[in-house]
């Protein structure tokens, strides 16, 4: 059994296809796993990595900056402003980013956005296969 699956960002559709599970972690409810004939839902998005199971079994893989991820019948679609495959990560500019982040933490280390700023490139550099220092 399987359901159709989008994967949506402003730039364009990352993906659009048939598979077997969704995974994401929500905001206050933690990861959650969407199977076929999941019960409706609609939820937002931690900055974390969105998993897509395939219908043959591969896993396709997505870092996202927040968003929100919706089930309805026998869709789930996915919404995020930034997002992208594991596969299209630049390891450099994510490594750049992060550089940019501590310096900015070294000035107030409670400043929010360069939390948010911290963990989106921490997530990229780990989905890429980078160290991650």
């Amino acid at each position: 059994m399987a359901f159709a699956i989008e994967f949506v960002s402003p730039e364009r559709i990352l993906y659009s296809g048939e598979g077997t599970m969704v995974t994401a972690r929500t905001r206050g409810g933690g990861d959650i796993a969407f199977l076929p004939g999941h019960e409706p839902f609609i939820g937002s998005l931690q900055t974390s990595e969105v998993k897509v199971t395939e219908v043959g079994g591969d896993l396709l893989r997505f870092a996202v900056r927040g968003g929100f991820v919706s089930v309805t019948g026998d869709k789930v679609t996915v919404l995020s402003d930034l997002a992208v495959p594991a596969g299209d990560i630049d390891a450099a500019a994510a490594r750049a980013d992060l550089e940019v982040a501590d310096i900015a933490l070294g000035v107030d280390d409670l400043d929010p956005f360069a939390i948010a700023d911290k963990k989106w490139a921490e997530l990229r550099l780990t989905l890429s296969g980078a160290t991650v220092d």
